[in-house]
C-alpha cells in the first residue's frame, strides 16, 4: 500500500489507463507585447548601409544579468527598443508606434509597412528579449529563464530546471503570475491530466513557479541541522581529547 501511494504522488498526468487516448486542446495562449517589453526589431534591406540605422539598438553594448540554463554570472545584452508605460516604441524615421496588444509578428509587419517609406523591400523580424520566467524550490537547477520564442509550458520550464527532486511536492506546484494590476497564486497538480486545461499550462511573461518540499524533506533538513552541532562538538571535543593525551605521554 506505501508503495502505491508512494507511486500516485510521483507520476506525472495521470489519468485514463488505455495505450491511446486524445483530448481536445482548451489552452491556447497567444503572447503579445506589453508595456516594459524589450524587444529586438532586426530589419533587412537592400541598402546594408541604411539598415544600420535601426539595427543600432541590437548591437551588444551594455552588461546584464545572464539568464541563462545555468543561472547567474553576466553577459552582455543589446539595448533593445523598450515598450514605454503607454504602449509605444520610438523607431527612427518611423517615430512613436504603438505595439502593446499585438504579437510580435503583427508589429513585425506593422513596422515593415512604415519602413517602406524609406527602405527598398525592407524585411522586419520582431523578438522579445525579456520573456522570462523563475522557476524556485525543489527542482533540480533553480533560475530564471528566458524563453526565446516567447511560448513555453508548465512541464517544459520545469524541464528546463532539470525536473523536480524526488523531495518536490508534485500535488501542489505553485504559478504566481502578476497581470492587470492584481497578483494571482494558483496550484498545479501535476499528477493529473486536468493540468492540460488550466489556463497556467501555458507561462506568460514574469510567471514564478515554486515546486514546495514534502514533509520527508523538511524533517530531513531539521534533524541534519540538529545533528551538526552534535557532530561538531563530538569533533571538538575527540580532538581536544587526542592533544591532552599526546601532551601527557610526552
Amino acid at each position: 500500500m506505501s508503495s502505491c501511494a508512494s507511486t500516485k504522488s510521483i507520476v506525472y498526468f495521470q489519468g485514463d489507463s488505455a495505450r491511446y487516448s486524445s483530448q481536445e486542446i482548451s489552452q491556447k495562449y497567444v503572447p503579445t507585447i506589453q508595456s516594459n517589453d524589450l524587444l529586438s526589431i532586426v530589419v533587412g534591406s537592400l541598402n546594408t548601409e541604411a539598415n544600420e540605422v535601426f539595427n543600432t539598438p541590437n548591437t551588444f553594448t551594455t552588461a546584464s544579468t545572464n539568464y541563462s540554463t545555468t543561472g547567474g554570472g553576466a553577459r552582455l545584452q543589446p539595448l533593445g527598443y523598450l515598450v514605454d508605460s503607454d504602449g509605444t516604441i520610438e523607431i527612427p524615421l518611423v517615430g512613436k508606434l504603438k505595439v502593446a496588444g499585438m504579437r510580435t509578428t503583427v508589429a513585425a509587419d506593422t513596422i515593415r509597412i512604415r519602413l517602406q517609406n524609406y527602405l527598398k523591400e525592407p524585411t522586419v523580424i520582431v523578438r522579445n528579449l525579456n520573456f522570462k520566467v523563475s522557476v524556485l524550490g525543489e527542482v533540480v537547477r533553480p533560475a530564471v529563464y528566458v524563453i526565446p520564442d516567447e511560448k513555453i509550458s508548465l512541464p517544459e520550464v520545469l524541464s528546463l530546471a532539470g525536473d523536480l527532486t524526488i523531495y518536490g511536492k508534485r500535488t501542489n506546484v505553485m504559478v504566481i503570475r502578476e497581470e492587470n494590476g492584481k497578483r494571482e497564486y494558483a496550484r498545479i497538480d501535476l499528477t493529473s491530466r486536468n493540468i492540460f486545461e488550466s489556463p497556467y499550462y501555458y507561462m506568460h511573461k514574469n510567471d514564478v513557479v515554486y515546486v514546495e518540499p514534502i514533509k520527508t524533506r523538511i524533517n530531513a533538513t531539521d534533524r541534519n541541522v540538529q545533528l551538526v552541532p552534535i557532530v561538531t562538538s563530538i569533533v571538538a571535543a575527540v580532538g581536544t581529547l587526542g592533544i591532552l593525551i599526546l601532551n601527557f605521554t610526552k
